[in-house]
């Protein structure tokens, strides 16, 4: 639960920081305040160019759950596309629990 909301709080800081961060209040962040000032400073094209990096990267992930579901039988669409929403949101933690998915085959009679 810990890293879901500090996932969510993250990427909604990377949003502002990098779309405005002129309404940052930097001297109420404590030590955060000053760091994301020298960034927005100094590497504000590095920080938008990893924003989209980071978007990027998310959805190949989604994409590669999608190749998952199918190798590893899960053919339920909604299963599928649930799969998608997660890994989308949450990255390598939802697709880490995808590839660790073993399932029981049928055995044929």
């Amino acid at each position: 639960m810990f890293y879901y909301i500090t996932r969510i709080f993250s990427d909604h800081f990377m949003k502002w920081v990098v779309f405005w961060p002129q309404s940052i209040p930097y001297q109420s962040l404590g030590p955060l305040g000053p760091f994301t000032q020298y960034l927005v400073d100094h590497h504000q094209t590095l920080m938008h160019n990893g924003y989209w990096l980071a978007w990027l990267i998310h959805v190949g992930e989604s994409l590669y759950a999608m190749v998952l579901c199918k190798y590893k039988g899960i053919t339920n669409g909604r299963t599928r596309l649930l799969w998608f929403i997660q890994t989308f949101l949450f990255g390598i933690a939802s697709l880490s629990i995808l590839i660790a998915y073993r399932p029981k085959h049928k055995k044929k009679t």
